[in-house]
């Protein structure tokens, strides 16, 4: 608030002072900033003694609690200023409790009062000094800064211990809190903290010892820097150093000579570091010494040193050089192990020594630099030759220079660019076909952009991403160093690195190579590649569905629950709600196998889904449609049911928009997929749901008329597998809900897939009710509309449902038959016995019975011109179990009219009058066959397979195999066909049959060998054996078995009258 002071309307002998004033006295007291009032703040100071204290006291406890919460904000020693704060609250409930009491008029109060006031104001003072200051200053400063903070909360106690001394009984409640707050303040001992105190020592070591080298500059900085919460950016740390040089200029205006000589200091020190140093200043440098060089032998690579550069006690050139008090210089290590093993004469003279000490010998230094530096240049100018080269040990051995320099001395990473070597390196790697030297230019790259925020720009700018991605795909060294390149671009602490995320996302993405790196052997490199896809995920959101499409999955849940997350929280703005929506958009896309899902699920992706399929329709339709990817496998079905997620699902279908109920009709459908059936149509606590009153409603939605087809598919298909895994819900749908009629309206629709889906429910119906599908099929245009399903090769499901549907009708619908055989319908069924999958051609076969009805000759004419026959006997050759069964049992179909169908003629008629041969006479016919003629089952070669069937002792086909070779032998005259069973050798297996065949099995066997026994000639030959097992079946309980018990007699006593040589094994049996 700002008062102009023709605001203010003082009422001097007003005994209540206007709270404006407070505020004018209070800010004054922060420092008198408004010099327009200074005439006023004086005519407060003047009015002091007349106040009232009560107005005195509200000003001071207004000034205390600015203070208080000032202290709290102060980025150096923190812990002193939060002592302070803390007290200075505590100060205010003590003064609060004094305004309320009736506080002492006396002087002494008064003075005690004005003291604390004044105290007080000394912290606000001292808070504003230290307020605005760089943060390297207030670490340099923080010994001085804590002990100003001690004196400071000390004064303030002694201020408030006569305050309450003069105040003792309107204290009285209060009075240990009083003396607990007066103690602490008075005896306050606040210091450095520890790791502060170390940087200091460390400094005031080095500038003593004049250590004003690059390397002690760099560690000095760097501590400095954590310490206080800075980057190590050039750009920050030269702020700083502005800061010093600001501090240097004003203890130069005050005379303070000893602070600028010290400030002096420590600027030149620091400006030693990397960080600290100007690049037009560095560049220029360089250029000097570049123009000194070129008088010397381009070839040459190094200046000789002077003598006086060289250590006469380490005869190396001098590091740290040191004169002693004779004049003599050497290096600092070496004179110190001299003189620390008693030597007390100078190395090189031998003259006596009465004074041991020695000083930095700056100017040597220098000149022993400037030398280096010279050396420094000649060696970048000969590695740009030799990297231009092409010369793989040249390229090696400027690499190693390369190295060198740079571990020599940090200056030579600005000037190898500043000579354009590494945009050099950067423009050799893809031309280079070493591995070795690849490897070996990437490590030198890294070595030169290490804390080095200009050379990781200049790499950028030329592209290097582009040259070091791919290396990420090579051999392991190249590899890895690619890796730790990239690593110390994007992920080591600069504040460019976003910019360099985003460059890398840009120029050349590598997140399928990191995902690789990531899931490989190396847990160092993995973690490393960890660190740069994280990082690359955070500055594009497109990232993460790339990371997702090359399987690492991680960000893609998190960025899910952060939609949630985003989603719950009212107070975030819709921009980064749109921003995460966008990645669950995409990842709806993505093409997962089951593996994949499996480790999302894992990951703890479905419970965010579901509990956003509680929010808006968006979320709702986007996280239904990611479930719907996830749930390939039973693990996941898993997860899902026990999240409770099947309830929630099947309650969406009942109230929510169409897109939501088809998206929950694909997760049941899923859910009930792969043989799983309704296994996991359960709650939280594994109990099934109600699945007749799901059937139900499911079918109910297919009432509405408007339902499109996007939600009528998937509600047809979720029903299908629903119902097909339990009988009853099927008969709950075509009894209870009325699921045919329902269904074959759906016949009719628009859409292909819907038609298909619908005949696929139609079929499993039909297997219960199949009453009305053939008045719907007869209707007009509805057949050639049903036959075009049975042509549908594109979908074998679809073909499987059409083709078992015909089959679940009754045979007795003739008209229906004549109409299939008429549009063509019987050859789709005999197309799809040839090219169909297993299922179809089992239903198929099923469907061929309506045609081969031994009624209907013409019928079955038609299907063994069409082709039948030959396919029915690969079956029994080929087919599985069922397919074997059904096609002996349409061979027996057909061979039961073969009798009536033999051509019998006279002699004459099969004779020409050429005298050509007597046409061959079918053996168990007794005329001429063939196999569109007559249907012969040996014409077609079926009669070997059928003997097969037997052999294999499976009841089902043993069943149809026997009541088929059964049409071979007639009863009235069983001659020719019990030779015909002889001569194939299957009356054997038929007896055989007694012994392993179910009831119903031996039964059909009795039946043929009654036939085969009237032939004495079989009983002669079978007789023997078959008596055995005759015996065994008539030796059971008539009460067990009666019809088998008869049967087996009648053809034993058959077996009894045609033997030649009679023995009678049954006494008592008539018939």
């Amino acid at each position: 608030m700002k008062i102009s002071p023709t605001d203010i309307d003082l009422e001097v002998n007003s005994v209540f002072l206007p709270s404006f004033i407070i505020i004018l006295i209070a800010d004054a007291f922060s420092g008198f900033h408004n010099r327009r009032l200074m005439p006023y703040f004086q005519l407060f100071t003047v009015m002091a003694d007349i106040l009232p204290i009560g107005t005195i006291l509200a000003v001071t406890i207004n000034q205390v609690i600015k203070t208080a919460h000032a202290a709290k904000d102060v980025v150096i020693e923190k812990e002193s200023f939060r002592i302070l704060s803390a007290h200075l609250f505590d100060i205010v409930h003590v003064l609060k409790e004094l305004e309320l009491g009736k506080l002492n008029e006396s002087p002494t109060a008064r003075k005690a009062l004005e003291n604390l006031e004044t105290d007080v104001k000394k912290a606000n003072s001292l808070l504003e000094k230290y307020k605005n200051r760089g943060r390297f200053y207030l670490l340099i400063k923080c010994r001085h800064i804590v002990k100003e903070v001690q004196d400071t909360t000390r004064d303030i106690g002694k201020s408030l211990n006569a305050l309450c001394l003069a105040n003792t009984e309107i204290l009285s409640g209060i009075s240990d809190q009083v003396t607990r707050l007066q103690n602490e303040m008075q005896r306050a001992e606040f210091a450095t903290c520890q790791s502060q105190l170390q940087i200091l020592d460390k400094l005031d070591q080095g500038l003593a010892s004049q250590k004003l080298d690059n390397g002690f500059a760099n560690d000095i900085i760097v501590d400095i820097a954590r310490a206080v919460g800075v980057t190590v950016e050039p750009s920050e740390i030269r702020k700083e150093l502005n800061s010093f040089k600001r501090e240097k200029e004003e203890a130069e205006n005050r005379k303070e000579r000893a602070e600028v000589y010290f400030l002096g200091q420590i600027i030149e020190l620091l400006s030693r570091a990397d960080a600290a140093r100007d690049y037009e200043h560095v560049k220029e440098k360089y250029m000097q010494r570049l123009r000194v060089i070129e008088c010397h032998d381009p070839k040459s690579e190094s200046i000789p040193p002077f003598k006086a550069f060289i250590c006469g006690i380490t005869k190396t050139v001098m590091v740290d050089p040191v004169s002693l008090s004779n004049g003599t210089a050497y290096s600092r290590v070496a004179i110190e192990s001299w003189f620390g093993s008693g030597e007390k004469s100078d190395p090189i003279t031998g003259e006596p020594l009465e004074d041991l000490s020695f000083r930095s010998n700056i100017q040597l230094r220098q000149s022993i630099e400037e030398w280096k530096e010279l050396n420094y240049c000649m060696k970048i100018r000969s590695c740009e030759a030799k990297l231009m080269s092409e010369d793989d040990s040249s390229v090696k051995d400027a690499l190693r220079q390369m190295q060198d320099l740079i571990i020599e001395n940090s200056i030579n990473k600005d000037w190898i660019s500043i000579g354009g070597l590494t945009e050099l390196l950067i423009s050799i790697l893809p031309n280079l076909h070493n591995q070795e030297v690849k490897t070996e230019v990437l490590v030198t790259l890294k070595q030169a952009i290490e804390g080095h925020p200009r050379n990781k720009d200049l790499l950028i700018e030329n592209q290097g991403f582009c040259h070091i991605v791919p290396l990420l795909a090579c051999e392991s060294s190249s590899s890895n160093a690619a890796l730790e390149l990239i690593y110390e671009i994007v992920v080591e602490e600069s504040g460019q690195n976003v910019d360099h995320t985003r460059e890398l996302s840009r120029q050349c993405n590598p997140i399928c190579f990191l995902v690789a790196i990531l899931k490989g052997t190396e847990p160092v490199l993995a973690e490393k590649a960890c660190e740069i896809l994280q990082k690359l995920v955070d500055v594009d959101e497109e990232n993460v569905i790339i990371a997702a499409k090359d399987e690492w999955y991680r960000p893609l849940v998190d960025g899910v629950i952060q939609v949630l997350e985003l989603m719950i929280d009212l107070n975030i703005t819709q921009g980064p709600k749109s921003t995460k929506m966008a990645i669950l958009r995409s990842s709806v896309h993505l093409e997962l196998e089951e593996d994949n899902t499996k480790i999302l699920c894992g990951l703890g992706l479905i419970p965010p889904l579901l509990e956003m399929a509680s929010a808006d329709l968006e979320a709702k339709e986007l996280s239904l449609s990611m479930l719907v990817k996830l749930l390939t496998c039973s693990e996941n079905k898993r997860l899902f049911s026990a999240a409770g997620a099947v309830p929630l699902i099947v309650d969406l279908m009942c109230s929510s928009p169409f897109q939501i109920l088809a998206k929950c009709s694909e997760i049941l459908e899923k859910l009930s997929s792969n043989g799983d059936g309704i296994k996991f149509l359960v709650d939280a606590n594994d109990t099934q749901l109600n699945l007749k009153s799901l059937v139900e409603n499911m079918l109910a939605f297919l009432q509405n008329s408007r339902l499109p087809y996007t939600v009528l598919r998937p509600v047809l298909r979720s029903l299908f597998k629903i119902c097909e895994s339990e009988s009853g819900l099927v008969k709950t749908a075509v009894l209870t809900a009325g699921g045919i009629s329902l269904v074959l309206n759906l016949l009719d629709h628009s859409d292909s897939e819907t038609r298909e889906a619908a005949i696929n429910l139609l079929f499993l119906f039909s297997s219960h009710e199949p009453l009305g599908v053939a008045e719907f099929l007869l209707k007009p245009r509805r057949l050639e509309a049903f036959i075009g399903l049975l042509e549908n090769t594109n979908r074998s499901d679809v073909q499987k449902a059409a083709v078992g549907l015909l089959a679940n009708l009754p045979k007795s619908e003739v008209i229906l038959t004549s109409k299939l055989i008429e549009l063509e319908g019987l050859k789709a069924i005999i197309e799809i016995l040839e090219s169909g999958n297993t299922e179809a051609k089992e239903n198929a076969l099923s469907a061929l019975f309506r045609f081969t009805d031994p009624t209907n000759i013409e019928a079955q004419k038609i299907v063994v011109e069409l082709g039948a026959y030959s396919l029915l006997v690969d079956f029994l050759k080929n087919g599985s179990v069922t397919a074997k069964a059904r096609a002996a049992a349409l061979i027996g179909d057909l061979s039961m009219r073969s009798s009536e169908l033999v051509m019998t003629s006279s002699t004459g008629q099969w004779c020409s009058c050429f005298g050509r041969a007597r046409a061959n006479i079918c053996p168990a016919h007794g005329g001429v066959c063939t196999v569109k003629g007559t249907f012969c089952l040996l014409e077609a070669k079926a009669l070997p397979e059928l003997v097969k069937l037997l052999h294999g002792e499976v009841h089902a086909t043993a069943y149809e195999a026997i009541q088929t070779l059964s049409t071979l032998v007639e009863k009235e005259s069983p001659r020719r066909g019990a030779h015909v069973l002889h001569e194939s050798g299957v009356v054997v297996p038929i007896l055989e049959v007694l012994n392993w065949g179910s009831e119903s099995l031996k039964v059909e066997a009795l039946e043929v060998l009654e036939k085969v026994f009237m032939v004495t000639e079989m009983v002669d030959r079978y007789g023997s054996t078959a008596r055995l097992a005759l015996v065994r079946l008539t030796g059971r309980s008539i009460h067990e078995d009666g019809h088998l018990h008869r049967k087996a007699a009648k053809v034993l006593l058959l077996i009894e009258r045609h033997s030649r040589s009679s023995i009678s094994f049954v006494n008592g049996v008539s018939f």
